[in-house]
């Protein structure tokens, strides 16, 4: 973001109210941290700003004092208390996150990461996917083979960031503690900070010759193919849960979770209705008239239907438990078919002499319950 352009309002950016807990602030930040991961944005270019205004907005609003005075007076008013923020330091957003996962950065974003336990495990990041599959595929079930790139443990240095055979050593910087102490001016005074060790990232210990493949972080990324299980019945805009297919955790700590948003396809012959299909055909006028059997598209294949003698255009025919699959039982939903009667054109005149001929033979009981069908299907359908 260039000097030139205004900032943004910091509560706007973690998506808060302006009297939101402190708690939630810290959510906020951790749910837009790990979606703008770098391992998994290569192809956003704006993802580094967006994180970099993130980290800004957290770094201000988790600090009670700077978030009173950024209340007050807004960022003019940290601008002339001195304020800058932490991470400038650092030469990319991978160093960021590298520090913000590894607990490098300490303070506010430490917190944010589980600082409070710095030394001990950490859960590794959730991952989201997204699959796309048939409405046929989705009555059925079917397994999807998905590719993203996840943070994974180095299976060189097995995690624990130093090349094989060599020694893990106390930490030179914090002695062990894995934590460091540091005063910073506010428009208030001095205030004392604890944050966490920006060489030994909050373990106290390090190695002595960081691992060649990892550099000493103990984990890479990586591209991964996963196998899931789509279930029969699931609907457009539900998510699977993978158990333990996320990012690997840090110190011994378990991996994220995968969650795969799953998106059905318009299929063209069919409108989900919840569990129910809805489809159309097309028949004769004779047809309705008379009755007839007629074949019709179900999500198993073609069947017949029995239309019955004096059927209206677009009477509902239903077919029982020919429907999707339910999610959560063994029901199945129907199929209804809605019938559409087609007026006959371009008569010939031995056609047209037949017509007026049946028409002279009609009475009003044959067409007993017409229009008053029509306006009743037209009430029921602007009352919803």
């Amino acid at each position: 973001m260039s000097a030139s352009t205004p900032k943004r309002d910091y509560y706007e950016i973690l998506g808060v109210a302006r009297d939101a807990q402190d708690a939630d602030i810290k959510k906020a930040f951790r749910r837009l941290a790990r979606e703008l991961h770098p391992d998994v944005n290569r192809d956003d270019p704006s993802a580094e700003d967006k994180f970099k205004e993130a980290a800004e907005a957290y770094e201000v609003l988790s600090d009670s004092t700077r978030r009173a005075t950024y209340d007050r007076y807004g960022h003019d008013g940290l601008r002339s208390g001195g304020y800058a923020p932490n991470f400038e330091g650092f030469g990319s957003v991978s160093d960021i996150f590298e520090a913000l996962f590894g607990g490098g950065l300490g303070g506010a974003f430490g917190d944010a990461f589980g600082g409070g336990r710095a030394n001990g495990p950490l859960q590794g990041a959730d991952i989201q996917a997204g699959a796309e599959v048939t409405l046929e595929e989705a009555a059925h079930g079917v397994s999807v083979e998905l590719t993203f790139d996840a943070v994974v443990m180095c299976e060189n240095c097995r995690g624990n960031g130093a090349e094989p055979g060599t020694p893990i050593e106390t930490c030179p910087r914090c002695q062990g503690a894995g934590q460091l102490r540091t005063v910073s001016r506010t428009p208030f005074g001095q205030v004392m900070s604890t944050t966490t060790c920006d060489q030994c990232g909050g373990d106290g210990k390090v190695p002595k010759q960081p691992c060649h493949v990892c550099r000493g972080r103990g984990r890479i990324a990586e591209r991964q193919n996963v196998s899931v299980d789509v279930p029969a019945g699931i609907a457009d805009g539900q998510r699977i849960r993978v158990s333990g297919r996320g990012h690997a955790g840090e110190r011994g700590g378990p991996q994220g979770d995968l969650y795969v948003l799953v998106r059905v396809a318009e299929d063209r012959r069919f409108v989900r209705d919840g569990d129910d299909l809805l489809t159309a055909i097309d028949v004769s006028f004779a047809q309705a008239a008379l009755g007839a059997t007629v074949e019709v598209p179900t999500i198993e294949g073609p069947d017949d239907l029995e239309i019955p003698a004096g059927t209206q255009p677009h009477d509902t025919l239903t077919l029982r438990g020919r429907g999707m699959p339910s999610l959560r039982g063994r029901r199945h939903g129907d199929l209804r078919v809605v019938v559409n009667v087609l007026t006959p054109r371009n008569l010939t005149h031995e056609q047209r002499e037949l017509l007026e001929r049946l028409a002279a033979t009609l009475t009003p009981d044959n067409h007993q319950g017409g229009e008053g069908s029509v306006f009743s299907k037209l009430r029921r359908a602007f009352r919803g």
